[in-house]
């Protein structure tokens, strides 16, 4: 992912900033909880593409 682009999205549900989790290819965002799927290095900032997070995940620190 792009540092460049990461620092200018944002989640378009809550304007927080977007955390970048590699492993899943999702742009995650702890105030809405919503993860967002990239897909073919294209994040997908639609709020019907996206899935909910777990509690666990919501908790969990931004790394």
């Amino acid at each position: 992912m792009d540092k460049k682009l990461l620092s200018i999205l944002v989640c378009p549900v809550s304007k927080a900033p977007l955390e970048y989790d590699e492993a899943n290819q999702e742009l995650i965002c702890r105030a809405s909880g919503l993860a967002y799927p990239i897909r073919e290095g294209i994040p997908v900032m639609l709020e019907t593409q996206a899935r909910q997070l777990e509690t666990d995940e919501k908790l969990r620190d931004s790394k």
